[in-house]
C-alpha cells in the first residue's frame, strides 16, 4: 500500500515551472547611437531550422543571411570531465555568420503596372541532404528554393621543382655568352645559341602542375522558382511534414506545391467571392500541421482559425474545425474587426496546440476543443484607449509574429519600443515577463515594493502580470515608442533561446 501511495505522489504534478531568467547572448548588426538605419537593412523574417543549429534572416533588401551555431561543435568536454562535475553545465548558445546571398530583386509587373519589392516576407527551412542546406524564401509574388552547400575551390598548384638544381644558372651562362635577341616564351631567333641539354633520364624534380581543392567556399544556388501563381501578395509559406510539398497563401487563395515541380500548383483553398463587393474576410496566415501531412490551418481577418483536411476533397472549401471566440454583447466598436484580425499562427511542436496573435492578445487553442481558446494573454490591452491614434498613424495594422517554446510551456511575441513578452502557458503558470531587445534585456524593468521580485529572478527583474497597465505606457510605466516595433522573433526548437529583430539588428537571448 505504501509503495502504491508513494508512486501516486511521485506522479503528481509539481506545479508550474518557475519563470525563466533571460540573459543577453549575442547581437549582430548592432547600431551605434544616432546611426541611421537604411530601409533595405531592416530584418523582415527570422527562422530557426529544425535542429536549431542554423538560423536564417531575410531583410527588406531581398537578402538572406545564414548563421550557424558554434558552441555545440567547439569546446565540448569529454564524458569523464562531465562526470567529475557535480552540477550541470549550462551551454551559452553562440552563433556566427555563415553566409548571405541575394534572394530577390525588385521587379515590375508590366501587365498590372505594379512594382514588386524585393522584401523577404517569409523563410522556411527544408530537409537537409548530403550536407547541403535547403530553404524557401518568398517576397510578395515569387517563391524561390535555395540550396546552400560547401564547394571545394579548385586551384592550380605551382610546379614543384627541386631548388637544388638551379636551371636558371645553366641557362644564364648561355645567355651571357651570346648577345642574340630573345622572343616571347623564352624562344630565341638564334637557335645555335641554345646549347643546354637535358641530363640523361630527364629532370626528376620537375613535375606538371596539378589541380588542388584544399579550400572550400559556401555557394548558394537557386534550384527552382515558383512564380505566377498568386494574384495577391503572398503572406505565408509552410513546409509539409512529408518533405515533398509546401503551401503558399495570399489574401484569397492557398496553393499546394511540389518542391520538384515549379510550373504547376494546385489551388486547395479559395475564399474569393463571385462578387468582390461581398468580400468580408481575407486569409492572413497558413500553416501545415507539424506531423500530419494532410492537415493544415489558416487564419482570417475576422479572428477565426480553420482546420482543413486535404483528404476530404481536392478543394477544401469546407473546414473540418473552426476556432473562434465570440465577442461579448455590446462590446462591438469601429475597431473590433481590425484588432481581431490574426497576424500570425503557429502550431506547437506536437501539433495539438495552435498559437495565434491578433493586435491585442495572444491566444492558445487546443485543436481538440473548438469552443474557445484555452488561454488568452493580454499584450496590448493598455493601448485600448489609444486605438484612435493608432488608427491614424496606421500602427493598428502592424503584424506581430508569435512563437512557442519547444516544450509548448511558453509563448512569446513582440510589441512596441523594441519590447517582447514571454508568457508561461502551463497549468497554473502566471509567468509574464517583458524584455527589451538590447544588451540589457531587463533595463526597462522597474522594481516596485508592491510586487516583490521572484526568488528565481535577479534583483532587477520583475514578472509582468497580464493586463492592467496605463494607456500610452508599457508595462513598467515607460512611454511607448510606436516607431520602434519588434515584429519578428523565433524560439529555438529545443532550448530556451529566442532570436528577435529590432530594425536591422538581430538580438539573441537565452535562459
Amino acid at each position: 500500500m505504501n509503495g502504491g501511495d508513494g508512486g501516486d505522489v511521485a506522479a503528481a504534478p509539481a506545479g508550474p515551472p518557475p519563470p525563466l531568467d533571460w540573459k543577453f547572448s549575442q547581437v549582430f548588426g548592432e547600431r551605434t547611437a544616432g546611426e541611421e538605419v537604411q530601409e533595405v537593412d531592416i530584418i523582415s523574417a527570422i527562422e530557426f531550422d529544425r535542429s536549431g543549429d542554423h538560423l536564417a534572416t531575410g531583410d527588406r533588401g531581398g537578402r538572406v543571411v545564414l548563421f550557424e551555431r558554434t558552441d555545440t561543435k567547439e569546446h565540448v568536454a569529454s564524458r569523464k570531465e562531465l562526470e567529475k562535475t557535480d552540477y550541470s553545465i549550462s551551454k551559452h548558445p553562440e552563433f556566427r555568420y555563415k553566409t548571405e546571398f541575394q534572394s530577390h530583386e525588385p521587379e515590375f509587373d508590366y501587365l498590372k503596372s505594379l512594382e514588386i519589392e524585393e522584401k523577404i516576407n517569409k523563410i522556411r527551412w527544408c530537409q537537409t541532404a548530403n550536407g547541403a542546406l535547403f530553404l524557401l524564401s518568398t517576397n510578395d509574388k515569387t517563391i524561390k528554393f535555395w540550396k546552400v552547400q560547401e564547394k571545394k575551390v579548385k586551384k592550380i598548384a605551382n610546379m614543384n621543382m627541386n631548388m637544388n638544381i638551379d636551371l636558371s644558372k645553366a641557362v644564364g651562362k648561355t645567355n651571357a655568352a651570346t648577345s642574340s635577341t630573345y622572343i616571347v616564351n623564352g624562344g630565341s631567333k638564334d637557335k645555335s645559341s641554345i646549347d643546354f641539354k637535358f641530363p640523361p633520364g630527364g629532370i626528376p624534380s620537375l613535375r606538371l602542375p596539378v589541380v588542388t581543392s584544399n579550400e572550400t567556399s559556401l555557394a548558394a544556388r537557386c534550384r527552382r522558382v515558383y512564380a505566377h501563381a498568386h494574384d495577391y501578395h503572398i503572406n505565408s509559406i509552410s513546409n509539409n511534414s512529408d518533405g515533398e510539398t509546401f503551401i503558399s497563401a495570399d489574401d484569397l487563395r492557398i496553393n499546394l506545391w511540389n518542391l520538384e515541380i515549379s510550373n504547376q500548383s494546385f489551388n486547395i483553398v479559395d475564399v474569393k467571392p463571385t462578387n468582390m463587393e461581398d468580400l468580408t474576410e481575407v486569409i492572413t496566415c497558413a500553416e501545415f500541421h507539424p506531423t500530419h501531412c494532410s492537415t493544415l490551418a489558416y487564419s482570417s481577418s475576422k479572428g477565426s482559425i480553420r482546420l482543413v483536411d486535404l483528404r476530404q476533397s481536392a478543394l477544401c472549401d469546407k473546414h473540418s474545425k473552426l476556432f473562434e471566440e465570440h465577442e461579448a454583447p455590446g462590446s462591438r466598436s469601429f475597431f473590433t474587426e481590425i484588432i481581431a484580425s490574426i497576424s500570425d499562427i503557429k502550431f506547437g511542436r506536437g501539433g495539438r496546440y495552435i498559437l495565434s496573435r491578433d493586435y491585442m492578445t495572444l491566444k492558445l487553442w487546443d485543436i481538440n476543443m473548438d469552443s474557445g481558446p484555452v488561454s488568452t494573454f493580454q499584450v496590448h490591452e493598455h493601448l485600448r484607449p489609444k486605438l484612435c491614434d493608432l488608427y491614424e498613424n496606421d500602427s493598428i495594422f502592424d503584424k506581430f509574429e508569435c512563437c512557442l517554446s519547444g516544450d509548448s510551456q511558453r509563448v512569446a511575441t513582440g510589441s512596441y519600443s523594441n519590447l517582447f513578452r514571454v508568457f508561461g502557458c502551463g497549468p497554473g503558470s502566471t509567468e509574464a515577463t517583458t524584455l527589451e531587445a538590447s544588451k540589457n534585456p531587463m533595463r526597462r524593468q522597474v522594481q516596485t515594493p508592491s510586487r516583490p521580485a521572484r526568488s528565481s529572478l535577479s534583483s532587477i527583474t520583475r514578472a509582468v502580470r497580464r493586463g492592467a497597465e496605463n494607456p500610452g505606457v508599457d508595462a513598467n510605466g515607460n512611454s511607448l515608442d510606436f516607431t520602434t516595433k519588434l515584429l519578428h522573433l523565433a524560439w529555438h526548437p529545443t532550448e530556451n533561446s529566442i532570436a528577435c529583430a529590432a530594425a536591422n539588428s538581430l538580438y539573441m537571448y537565452y535562459a
